[in-house]
């Protein structure tokens, strides 16, 4: 049976029932239509409280199902083969991993030795329970300790927010990625003394936000460490050394990867791919194996590039990596509002020199990227991850266009977008090397982007009235109104930025032409 929920508790009814059942539940790791080929063959059934890109047949919302009769209540024991997961696949092809009932409750019990309910509280997470960081923590291990679950994922911090105001103490399931947003307008002053505890895990927690969230609240987020295969291995606060669960046994092998055995790994060493050094008080993680790579006869590697980076107070957030159709490496760099402030007002090439200066006295030469995109913030999934593709596209050519957001009616025929200025915009080379400013043309070429893109392209024969009475910089939020006159065959636009116009006109449809 594959199980696919948004609703947390709703996954937690199909898994016990499935349990109860002796059925083996599969979970996707996502509902592309690619993943969800790939599963369908193995399972007789989709149960799921959303549309799913296979066979309307083979599929049952689980509403349809709560009035069935209840099954005679029994123990649960070992019953059936458990729970098929499905890797994310960041460092390869996905694949598929069982886990027996048993292995889930030794888990879980051993979650709740770690963290006992002292009293119950309301868990509320930003991660999918598809994967074994959510399913766990989010699910299994609230649900065995009494503590009441929040339904929705809460992918945003206003919407972690505003769920969190309706709960007197509070359990937060989250990730870096999300706790990096959180910032001094979060609202902290409401929500700090109903934390217990906030749980992260899928990559490293830098040090300032960790820091930060301690000033804010008194508690200082706990990092967990584990994998798809592993379940949960480890756990740290701040800058300490990992300490394993216990009955979690861990050590690393010839070439200093780690490998971890437990009572949920069914006490088989299972190897990862995980750098790692130990000494009394725990272990540090290095990176992983496939993050090290060879640049000019040199192993270099990433995770070093990216704590390196992370201490300059222009760098939020970094991702290091390499291109297949390059061999030095590209930074995505996530800024601080000292980094946006510094490229808006020394230009591009001074703030990469800053950065490479930064590195010298750290890295090695080789190990400096000789690619740079610079953003407001680096698009890490759910999982605090950044797929292949993203990377792709993200360190390829320098954008020209801003990513126009949803398109809404104001008033009669005018539609707005808002959007953000791109840090990175191509454009900004030569206009001004030390004072980036988008020029008015390509403002123009803006609005005629964003026609294009609501389906009405044009072909231009003049353009009246321009005005550009604002200057508009690397970053700025700013709305774009385009609003179509048939009858004269114009199109009119508007850029604003904090309420105040930027540029405006009128652009002439030449129809004869449009077609040429």
């Amino acid at each position: 049976m594959a199980l696919s929920f948004d609703d947390a508790v709703e996954m937690a009814i199909a898994l016990l029932a499935c349990w109860r059942a002796g059925v083996t539940a599969v979970i996707p790791g996502d509902l592309l239509p690619a993943t969800c080929l790939r599963i369908d063959g193995d399972v007789d059934l989709w149960l799921s409280d959303a549309t799913l890109p296979v066979n309307p047949d083979r599929t049952r919302h689980i509403d349809a199902l709560l009035d069935a009769a209840p099954l005679i209540p029994c123990a649960l024991g070992n019953m059936g083969e458990g729970v098929v997961l499905n890797t994310s696949g960041s460092s390869g092809v996905p694949k598929q991993v069982v886990k027996s009932w048993a292995h889930l409750a030794s888990e879980i019990r051993t979650l709740a030795y770690h963290w006992p309910a002292a009293a119950t509280a309301s868990v509320l997470g930003s991660v999918s329970a598809h994967h074994m960081f959510g399913l766990p923590f989010r699910v299994l291990w609230p649900l065995c300790a009494g503590h009441a679950i929040d339904r929705a994922q809460r992918h945003y911090p206003e919407a972690l927010a505003s769920a969190s105001f309706g709960h007197a103490r509070l359990i937060w399931i989250t990730t870096p990625a999300l706790l990096r947003r959180l910032g001094e307008h979060f609202p902290w002053d409401t929500l700090s003394q109903r934390l217990e505890a906030i749980y992260t895990a899928g990559g490293p927690l830098p040090a300032p936000v960790s820091d930060d969230i301690l000033r804010h609240t008194g508690k200082r987020p706990i990092e967990i460490y584990g994998s798809t295969e592993t379940g949960t291995i480890a756990f740290k606060q701040g800058a300490a050394a990992w300490q394993a669960l216990d009955r979690a046994q861990v050590g690393a092998n010839a070439a200093g990867s780690l490998w971890v055995s437990s009572p949920w790994t069914g006490e088989e060493p299972v190897q990862t791919a995980d750098l790692a050094t130990f000494d009394t008080h725990g272990f540090q993680l290095l990176g992983r194996e496939d993050r090290i790579v060879k640049i000019e006869e040199k192993r270099v590697s990433l995770r070093a590039v990216e704590l390196a980076l992370e201490q300059h107070p222009f760098v939020a957030d970094v991702h290091v990596g390499q291109r297949n159709d390059m061999p030095r490496l590209v930074a995505l760099i996530g800024l601080t509002r000292t980094g946006l402030h510094a490229l808006r007002n020394q230009g591009r090439q001074a703030f990469i020199q800053a950065l490479q200066h930064h590195l010298a006295s750290i890295v090695e030469p080789a190990a400096i990227p000789r690619r740079w995109r610079m953003l407001t913030a680096i698009p890490w999934n759910a999982q605090s991850k950044l797929p292949r593709n993203v990377f792709d596209a993200l360190s390829g050519a320098r954008p020209t266009l801003p990513a126009f957001g949803a398109w809404t009616e104001q008033e009669s025929g005018t539609w707005v977008s808002s959007f953000e200025v791109p840090p990175d915009l191509a454009q900004f080379s030569g206009h001004f090397p030390s004072t980036p400013v988008v020029p008015g043309v390509v403002q123009i070429g803006w609005a005629l982007a964003a026609s294009a893109q609501r389906g009405m392209p044009l072909a231009v024969a003049n353009m009246e009235n321009l005005k550009f009475q604002r200057l508009l910089r690397p970053g700025d939020q700013a709305e774009l109104a385009l609003s179509w006159d048939a009858p004269r065959k114009k199109l009119s636009f508007a850029i604003r930025h904090q309420g105040a116009p930027c540029s405006s006109g009128r652009l002439i449809h030449d129809e004869e032409h449009a077609h040429a």
